[in-house]
Protein backbone atom coordinates (compact mmCIF):
# COMPACT_ATOMS: atom_id res chain seq x y z
CA UNK A 1 0.00 0.00 0.00
CA UNK A 2 0.78 3.46 -0.47
CA UNK A 3 0.00 7.01 1.25
CA UNK A 4 0.80 10.10 0.73
CA UNK A 5 0.19 13.91 2.62
CA UNK A 6 -1.64 16.19 0.50
CA UNK A 7 -2.73 19.84 0.52
CA UNK A 8 -6.51 20.31 -0.99
CA UNK A 9 -7.58 23.01 -2.55
CA UNK A 10 -8.38 24.71 1.21
CA UNK A 11 -4.77 23.80 2.07
CA UNK A 12 -5.72 21.27 4.36
CA UNK A 13 -2.80 19.12 4.93
CA UNK A 14 -4.48 15.30 5.16
CA UNK A 15 -3.12 11.42 4.27
CA UNK A 16 -3.98 9.58 1.72
CA UNK A 17 -4.31 6.39 -0.08
CA UNK A 18 -2.34 6.17 -3.35
CA UNK A 19 -4.61 5.07 -6.61
CA UNK A 20 -3.90 5.47 -10.18
CA UNK A 21 -6.88 7.94 -10.43
CA UNK A 22 -5.60 9.93 -7.57
CA UNK A 23 -5.89 10.39 -3.70
CA UNK A 24 -8.30 8.04 -1.28
CA UNK A 25 -9.10 10.98 2.07
CA UNK A 26 -8.13 8.95 4.75
CA UNK A 27 -10.01 11.71 7.11
CA UNK A 28 -13.21 10.31 7.43
CA UNK A 29 -11.61 6.90 8.93
CA UNK A 30 -9.61 9.04 11.21
CA UNK A 31 -6.46 8.52 10.14
CA UNK A 32 -5.42 12.00 10.04
CA UNK A 33 -1.58 11.57 11.77
CA UNK A 34 1.33 10.07 9.96
CA UNK A 35 3.52 9.85 12.89
CA UNK A 36 0.63 8.15 14.69
CA UNK A 37 0.15 5.84 11.90
CA UNK A 38 3.82 4.71 11.28
CA UNK A 39 3.82 4.24 15.55
CA UNK A 40 0.77 1.79 15.22
CA UNK A 41 1.07 -1.80 15.20
CA UNK A 42 -1.33 -2.37 12.96
CA UNK A 43 -1.05 -0.13 10.04
CA UNK A 44 -1.58 -2.11 7.40
CA UNK A 45 -4.83 -3.43 9.10
CA UNK A 46 -5.92 0.27 9.49
CA UNK A 47 -5.80 1.09 6.22
CA UNK A 48 -7.51 -2.11 4.29
CA UNK A 49 -9.96 -1.49 6.91
CA UNK A 50 -9.82 2.35 5.25
CA UNK A 51 -9.98 1.23 1.90
CA UNK A 52 -13.42 -1.15 2.36
CA UNK A 53 -15.07 2.17 4.08
CA UNK A 54 -16.34 5.18 1.69
CA UNK A 55 -13.51 7.39 1.54
CA UNK A 56 -13.62 10.37 -0.62
CA UNK A 57 -11.91 10.36 -3.94
CA UNK A 58 -9.78 12.92 -4.82
CA UNK A 59 -8.28 13.43 -8.41
CA UNK A 60 -4.29 13.95 -8.71
CA UNK A 61 -5.42 17.97 -9.96
CA UNK A 62 -7.14 18.59 -7.00
CA UNK A 63 -3.86 17.98 -4.67
CA UNK A 64 -0.69 19.43 -4.14
CA UNK A 65 1.89 16.13 -2.60
CA UNK A 66 3.60 17.34 0.80
CA UNK A 67 6.92 15.81 1.48
CA UNK A 68 5.75 12.34 3.12
CA UNK A 69 7.51 13.40 6.61
CA UNK A 70 5.85 15.16 9.50
CA UNK A 71 8.85 15.82 13.05
CA UNK A 72 11.27 13.59 11.22
CA UNK A 73 14.70 13.94 11.14
CA UNK A 74 16.24 12.93 8.05
CA UNK A 75 19.36 11.40 8.14
CA UNK A 76 21.64 9.43 5.49
CA UNK A 77 24.24 7.13 4.79
CA UNK A 78 26.92 7.58 2.61
CA UNK A 79 29.64 4.91 0.34
CA UNK A 80 26.78 2.09 0.57
CA UNK A 81 27.31 1.90 -3.47
CA UNK A 82 30.69 1.01 -4.72
CA UNK A 83 29.98 3.23 -7.16
CA UNK A 84 29.81 6.12 -4.61
CA UNK A 85 32.79 5.25 -2.96
CA UNK A 86 34.88 4.88 -6.70
CA UNK A 87 33.16 8.70 -7.46
CA UNK A 88 33.85 9.84 -4.05
CA UNK A 89 38.12 9.15 -4.14
CA UNK A 90 37.12 10.56 -7.57
CA UNK A 91 36.33 14.04 -6.24
CA UNK A 92 39.52 14.58 -3.67
CA UNK A 93 42.84 12.74 -3.17
CA UNK A 94 43.09 14.95 -0.08
CA UNK A 95 40.22 12.25 0.85
CA UNK A 96 40.09 9.21 -1.00
CA UNK A 97 41.70 7.15 2.19
CA UNK A 98 38.93 7.89 4.55
CA UNK A 99 36.18 7.07 1.89
CA UNK A 100 38.38 3.76 0.87
CA UNK A 101 38.17 2.79 4.52
CA UNK A 102 34.69 3.52 5.06
CA UNK A 103 33.38 1.63 2.95
CA UNK A 104 35.04 -1.88 4.07
CA UNK A 105 34.71 -0.64 7.71
CA UNK A 106 32.08 -2.17 10.18
CA UNK A 107 30.71 1.37 10.98
CA UNK A 108 28.65 2.63 8.21
CA UNK A 109 29.54 6.55 7.55
CA UNK A 110 25.58 8.05 9.09
CA UNK A 111 25.54 11.84 8.96
CA UNK A 112 22.49 14.34 9.49
CA UNK A 113 20.60 15.15 6.17
CA UNK A 114 17.59 17.96 7.26
CA UNK A 115 14.68 18.79 9.96
CA UNK A 116 11.43 17.45 8.42
CA UNK A 117 10.22 21.48 7.91
CA UNK A 118 13.27 21.53 5.15
CA UNK A 119 12.40 19.01 3.20
CA UNK A 120 11.33 19.30 -0.21
CA UNK A 121 7.90 17.50 -1.58
CA UNK A 122 7.70 16.06 -5.08
CA UNK A 123 6.90 18.61 -7.33
CA UNK A 124 9.00 21.59 -5.29
CA UNK A 125 12.15 23.23 -6.51
CA UNK A 126 15.54 21.41 -5.26
CA UNK A 127 18.49 23.50 -4.77
CA UNK A 128 22.02 23.88 -5.61
CA UNK A 129 24.67 26.30 -3.70
CA UNK A 130 25.48 29.24 -5.25
CA UNK A 131 29.27 29.24 -3.94
CA UNK A 132 29.60 25.79 -5.45
CA UNK A 133 30.50 25.06 -8.98
CA UNK A 134 30.01 20.93 -9.35
CA UNK A 135 26.31 20.20 -8.27
CA UNK A 136 24.93 16.69 -8.39
CA UNK A 137 21.19 15.05 -7.27
CA UNK A 138 22.02 11.90 -5.88
CA UNK A 139 18.81 9.22 -6.35
CA UNK A 140 18.48 6.88 -3.35
CA UNK A 141 15.57 4.58 -1.39
CA UNK A 142 15.04 6.29 1.80
CA UNK A 143 14.03 4.01 4.91
CA UNK A 144 11.23 5.24 7.19
CA UNK A 145 11.79 4.03 10.69
CA UNK A 146 9.49 4.57 13.30
CA UNK A 147 10.56 5.65 17.30
CA UNK A 148 11.33 2.03 18.18
CA UNK A 149 14.04 1.71 15.14
CA UNK A 150 11.40 -0.60 13.14
CA UNK A 151 11.59 0.07 9.09
CA UNK A 152 8.04 0.79 8.62
CA UNK A 153 8.20 1.90 4.83
CA UNK A 154 10.32 3.07 1.93
CA UNK A 155 10.40 6.31 0.25
CA UNK A 156 12.36 7.68 -2.47
CA UNK A 157 15.27 10.62 -1.68
CA UNK A 158 17.23 12.93 -3.10
CA UNK A 159 20.43 14.01 -1.32
CA UNK A 160 21.50 17.13 -3.58
CA UNK A 161 25.53 17.29 -2.87
CA UNK A 162 28.10 19.81 -3.93
CA UNK A 163 30.49 17.69 -5.06
CA UNK A 164 33.52 20.33 -5.03
CA UNK A 165 33.12 21.46 -1.80
CA UNK A 166 32.90 18.06 -0.11
CA UNK A 167 36.06 16.85 -3.17
CA UNK A 168 37.96 20.22 -1.46
CA UNK A 169 37.93 18.83 2.40
CA UNK A 170 36.18 16.40 4.15
CA UNK A 171 35.28 18.47 6.96
CA UNK A 172 33.21 20.48 4.74
CA UNK A 173 30.53 17.92 3.92
CA UNK A 174 27.86 19.50 6.15
CA UNK A 175 28.08 22.49 4.00
CA UNK A 176 28.39 20.12 0.79
CA UNK A 177 25.43 17.97 2.17
CA UNK A 178 23.07 20.33 4.31
CA UNK A 179 21.61 23.76 2.94
CA UNK A 180 18.54 25.05 1.83
CA UNK A 181 16.46 23.01 -0.34
CA UNK A 182 18.92 20.15 -0.31
CA UNK A 183 16.90 17.29 0.94
CA UNK A 184 13.90 16.17 -1.20
CA UNK A 185 11.51 12.87 -0.35
CA UNK A 186 8.56 11.50 -1.87
CA UNK A 187 6.30 11.36 -3.61
CA UNK A 188 4.93 8.78 -1.23
CA UNK A 189 5.53 6.08 1.31
CA UNK A 190 5.20 2.46 0.11
CA UNK A 191 4.17 -0.11 3.58
CA UNK A 192 4.52 -3.44 3.82
CA UNK A 193 7.43 -4.52 1.58
CA UNK A 194 10.31 -6.50 3.50
CA UNK A 195 14.14 -5.99 2.80
CA UNK A 196 13.93 -9.20 0.60
CA UNK A 197 11.60 -7.74 -1.92
CA UNK A 198 13.16 -4.04 -1.43
CA UNK A 199 16.62 -5.11 -2.98
CA UNK A 200 14.82 -6.49 -6.06
CA UNK A 201 13.88 -2.48 -6.91
CA UNK A 202 15.55 -0.69 -9.23
CA UNK A 203 16.11 3.08 -8.97
CA UNK A 204 16.37 5.15 -12.25
CA UNK A 205 17.46 8.47 -12.81
CA UNK A 206 16.68 11.13 -15.52
CA UNK A 207 17.92 14.82 -16.14
CA UNK A 208 16.47 16.99 -18.31
CA UNK A 209 17.69 20.64 -19.70
CA UNK A 210 15.29 22.39 -22.01
CA UNK A 211 13.34 19.06 -22.80
CA UNK A 212 16.41 17.41 -23.57
CA UNK A 213 17.63 14.58 -21.58
CA UNK A 214 21.09 15.53 -20.00
CA UNK A 215 22.07 12.36 -17.94
CA UNK A 216 19.91 9.16 -17.52
CA UNK A 217 20.88 5.68 -15.52
CA UNK A 218 19.79 2.72 -13.49
CA UNK A 219 21.06 0.69 -10.56
CA UNK A 220 19.72 -1.80 -8.38
CA UNK A 221 19.01 -1.16 -4.19
CA UNK A 222 20.63 -4.82 -4.51
CA UNK A 223 23.87 -3.37 -4.84
CA UNK A 224 23.86 -1.43 -1.57
CA UNK A 225 26.19 -3.23 0.79
CA UNK A 226 24.74 -2.89 4.20
CA UNK A 227 21.96 -5.07 4.90
CA UNK A 228 19.17 -2.36 6.36
CA UNK A 229 19.18 -3.77 9.70
CA UNK A 230 22.60 -2.80 9.96
CA UNK A 231 21.97 0.42 8.72
CA UNK A 232 18.84 0.70 11.44
CA UNK A 233 21.27 -0.23 14.17
CA UNK A 234 24.07 2.58 13.58
CA UNK A 235 21.23 5.12 13.33
CA UNK A 236 19.65 4.22 16.29
CA UNK A 237 23.03 3.10 18.55
CA UNK A 238 22.90 6.30 20.91
CA UNK A 239 20.28 8.28 19.40
CA UNK A 240 16.80 9.07 20.43
CA UNK A 241 13.98 9.55 17.58
CA UNK A 242 10.85 10.34 19.64
CA UNK A 243 8.88 10.81 16.34
CA UNK A 244 10.56 8.27 14.02
CA UNK A 245 13.27 9.17 11.35
CA UNK A 246 13.97 8.52 7.81
CA UNK A 247 17.38 7.62 6.26
CA UNK A 248 18.67 8.18 3.09
CA UNK A 249 20.53 4.59 2.21
CA UNK A 250 23.24 5.86 -0.25
CA UNK A 251 23.93 6.50 -3.96
CA UNK A 252 24.82 3.78 -6.81
CA UNK A 253 23.86 6.43 -9.31
CA UNK A 254 26.83 9.41 -10.42
CA UNK A 255 25.95 11.41 -13.36
CA UNK A 256 29.96 11.52 -15.07
CA UNK A 257 32.51 14.23 -13.62
CA UNK A 258 31.82 16.88 -16.40
CA UNK A 259 28.35 17.20 -15.47
CA UNK A 260 26.82 19.87 -13.05
CA UNK A 261 23.29 20.84 -12.29
CA UNK A 262 22.14 24.29 -13.44
CA UNK A 263 18.88 26.17 -12.82
CA UNK A 264 15.35 25.28 -14.66
CA UNK A 265 17.23 21.52 -15.03
CA UNK A 266 14.47 18.34 -14.04
CA UNK A 267 15.66 16.10 -11.95
CA UNK A 268 13.38 12.87 -12.08
CA UNK A 269 14.21 9.69 -9.86
CA UNK A 270 11.89 6.58 -10.12
CA UNK A 271 11.34 3.32 -8.28
CA UNK A 272 8.05 2.35 -9.99
CA UNK A 273 6.99 0.61 -6.56
CA UNK A 274 7.08 3.94 -5.00
CA UNK A 275 6.54 6.65 -7.81
CA UNK A 276 8.32 9.48 -9.28
CA UNK A 277 10.51 12.57 -7.27
CA UNK A 278 9.84 14.98 -9.67
CA UNK A 279 12.16 18.59 -8.78
CA UNK A 280 13.40 21.70 -10.85
CA UNK A 281 16.10 22.83 -9.95
CA UNK A 282 16.61 26.57 -8.48
CA UNK A 283 20.07 28.03 -7.31
CA UNK A 284 19.73 29.14 -3.54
Amino acid sequence: MKICRFKTKQDDIRLGLVTDAGVLDLTSAGITNLTALLESDDALAQLEKAAKSKLRQLAWSDVRLCAPVEQQEVWAAGVTYLRSKTARMEESNFSATAYDRVYEAERPEIFFKSLAEKVVAANEPVGIRSDAKWNVPEPELALVFNSKGKIVGHTIGNDMSSRDIEGENLLYLPQAKTYHRSCALGPCITLGTMEVAAREWKISLNIQRNGQSMFSGETSVGQIKRRFEELAEFLFRCQVFPHGAILLTGTGLVPPDGFTLQAQDVVEIEIPAIGVLRNTVTVV
